[in-house]
């Protein structure tokens, strides 16, 4: 689209002023990964064999599995306290030292996606900026953002005085480097044919009007996310890294950002600063994560360089994290690992002096501790390496997108190709039959087109109904949740003005409430997989009968595998901050203002219904709602594509004899080969047990 007509474009050739990271250490940290590219390779490998054993007939369906597959990248979000080092720690897990800017003003709310890619080469290397939109811009402006809402709300005139204040000076900021463009710009996108440090400075990176810069920072009041797409030779596999911005922010705005980040991505990797690993100011973050499963929860304590012990403080670390998740009621199966960005950095350019001394002599307190249980590297770049736990990290990553994300690609896939398989097989069987007993058999196109649409029919109506009443179950069930809470905490306030008065300040935990929600979104999400499964089981096999009574072939080796249904997404906004997280100045002044008890209930009443409505209704029309929507497009692709075949079949079963011996000699041994090599690669695969629906 649009591009800053200022900027200057690198010219080619020129080299970067850090030298290239070493590919063999980012290849070592990723190396967990190469089984699974492996097996996408094998699956690219069996779709070349269906290629020539389909021919013609079954090009779109070979088509669109190449191109599923080719478009499989994993995606791993970084979420953190602001200057915990997320962003370093990206530059280190992309080989991109130095290139992601570091030194994030707090204002600033971007989302940085570092697509990594061994397929694309330099020249091919690109970039994008979207900016906030007019409604995004306007919202912060009349509500100020999350907390304005809150304070709004609680009537915390104070607060959102000083909420509106920081805003006028954030746009008149916006204003001053945009000038005439700055609403011209809202809702655009920048792209760029390339990526470099200087061209984020200027949409991330708010810096310092005294440095003489006037053009470093120019967009990042209005940018709102950064995609780069960039050549990694050292991975197996395509990878997406997201950094996201501190959840710890003035109006709230990167909170929800990093709401809908966590959403986008199966894996999360929360970065914690050694110095403060879960203090009182993360426990927004702690909110968040509870809400992810702990399986797809790595937990990375940064900046151990600045330990004066790593080998005496790390164990106490662990052990303080292990008690506040135990006591947040976060499962324990979420994996903590250490280490610094800064030692990986360091390993990745050669250049140790930049570690400085007493981040050297911490290194080398920790290098002796580790000797005494495991030997280490003699080499200097790999010894730093390892300490920084990068390799570590990159394993735990590894196991973990190989066992969901990978598995789940690999198995929809190879589903797929089986069925073509199928479709194949059936042709030839047919062909075969006709030929054997001279004569092709009557099907009217019509009729066949319509009982497949019975079917089709059937099958989409039993889906509709049953996620209609399960949709209808969840309201009830997350509205019954809301009035319990309620209920249950005005009783607890009337409670207490009886027993202490209105002196004594009363304070409520919202955990109850999200353990609730969750509970019921769960539910939800079990049933309707279960049904959504029975239904596309069902629908299979009702194709499968179909097909056996259409061309009487009982044993052409005409099998369906039922597609499997989307994963539902994560209810990690039930982390969201509400009114009854914030322990501040305004709760009291709430407190106080009050003139009688029935005041007191009717308006937190009134508060926390507020609060708890917009959670509600963003499980239901946010996650539930998508997630339906998924499942209906699955069942319809699924649906569509076999309509195809079975229709394709029966038009090719109607050719006269002598077309059909024609075809059958043009079958040559290379197709009848490249059909049992594309069998046995898929074979490796297993074939998902299924249950017969009755």
């Amino acid at each position: 689209m649009k591009h800053d007509a200022a900027l200057p474009r690198a010219k080619p050739g020129v080299p970067c002023e850090t030298p290239p990271p070493d590919q063999a250490l980012l290849a070592r940290a990723y190396r967990g990964l190469t089984p699974l590219a492996r097996d996408l390779q094998k699956l690219e490998k069996a779709l070349d064999h269906l290629q020539v054993a389909g021919g013609d007939t079954h090009n779109d369906q070979v088509r669109a599995m190449r191109a599923e597959l080719r478009a499989f990248t994993p995606s791993v979000t970084l979420i953190g306290q602001v200057k915990a080092g997320k962003t370093s720690l990206a530059n280190a897990m992309a080989g991109t030292v130095g290139l992601l800017p570091s030194d994030i003003n707090p204002w600033t709310s971007v989302v940085t996606s570092v697509h990594l890619s061994p397929r694309r080469n330099k020249v091919q290397e690109k970039s994008s900026y979207r900016f906030f939109t007019d409604a995004e811009w306007a919202n912060l402006l009349t509500t100020g953002g999350r907390v304005g809402e809150l304070a709004s709300r609680a009537g915390a005139d104070q607060e959102l005085e000083k909420v509106r204040k920081q805003l006028e000076t954030m746009r008149a900021a916006a204003r001053a480097r945009l000038g005439e463009q700055f609403e011209m710009l809202l809702g655009q996108t920048h792209d760029y044919g390339y990526v470099d440090a200087d061209l984020l400075q200027r949409y991330v990176c708010l810096g310092d009007e005294s440095d003489g810069d006037p053009s470093q920072g120019r967009f990042a009041d209005i940018t709102r996310s950064a995609d780069l797409y960039l050549s990694q030779p050292a991975l197996p596999l395509p990878l997406c890294l997201r950094d996201t911005p501190g959840v710890n922010d003035t109006f709230m705005v990167r909170e929800q950002i990093t709401v809908n980040a966590i959403r986008g991505s199966r894996l999360c990797v929360v970065v914690l600063s050694a110095h403060q690993a879960l203090s009182n100011v993360d426990l927004a973050l702690v909110r968040l994560i509870a809400n992810v499963p702990a399986r797809d929860v790595l937990i990375f304590v940064n900046r151990v360089d600045e330990l004066a012990d790593p080998a005496r403080d790390i164990p106490e670390i662990r052990a303080s994290i292990e008690k506040t998740l135990k006591s947040l009621s976060i499962p324990a199966e979420a994996e903590i690992l250490f280490g610094s960005a800064h030692w990986a950095n360091a390993a990745l350019s050669g250049d140790f002096a930049q570690m400085g001394r007493d981040s050297a002599e911490a290194l080398l307190n920790f290098a002796r501790y580790q000797a005494k249980t495991a030997g280490l590297e003699k080499n200097t770049a790999s010894l730093i390496w390892t300490l920084s736990g990068l390799p570590a990290l990159g394993q735990a990553m590894a196991e973990r997108i190989c066992a969901s994300d990978g598995a789940h690609a690999l198995a929809r896939t190879a589903s797929a190709a089986r069925n073509t398989v199928s479709a194949i097989s059936a042709q030839r069987a047919l062909q075969e039959k006709h030929i054997v007993e001279r004569a092709t058999p009557s099907i009217d196109p019509t009729e066949l087109a319509q009982a497949i649409d019975k079917v089709a029919a059937e099958a989409q109506s039993a889906l509709e109904s049953s996620l209609s009443t399960l949709a209808a179950d969840l309201d009830l069930r997350l509205g019954k949740a809301q009035e319990a809470f309620v209920a249950r905490g005005t009783t607890s306030l009337i409670r207490h003005l009886e027993t202490y008065g209105e002196e004594v300040e009363w304070t409520y935990d919202p955990a109850g409430l999200r353990l609730l929600l969750k509970s019921g979104y769960n539910v939800y999400c079990g049933k309707s997989h279960k049904s959504a499964d029975a239904v596309f089981q069902k629908a299979a096999r009702d194709l499968e009968i179909l097909f056996e009574t259409t061309f009487g072939l009982s044993h052409a080796g005409f099998t369906l595998e039922a597609p499997a249904v989307p994963e539902p997404p994560v209810p990690v906004m039930l982390g969201q901050t509400i009114a009854l997280d914030i322990k501040g100045s305004w709760w009291t002044r709430w407190w106080r203002r009050r003139r009688s008890y029935d005041s007191y209930a009717a308006e937190f009443r009134s508060l926390i219904e507020a609060e708890i409505a917009p959670v509600v209704a963003a499980l239901s029309t946010d996650h539930a709602a998508p997630h339906a929507r998924a499942v209906r497009d699955m069942l319809d692709e699924f649906l569509s594509a076999q309509r195809a075949v079975i229709l394709g079949l029966a038009s090719r079963g109607t050719t006269d004899l002598a077309q059909l011996r024609q075809d059958q000699a043009q079958t040559d041994e290379k197709q009848s080969n490249a059909l049992g090599a594309a069998q046995a690669i898929l074979a490796d695969f297993g074939t998902p047990q299924r249950g017969r629906a009755k």
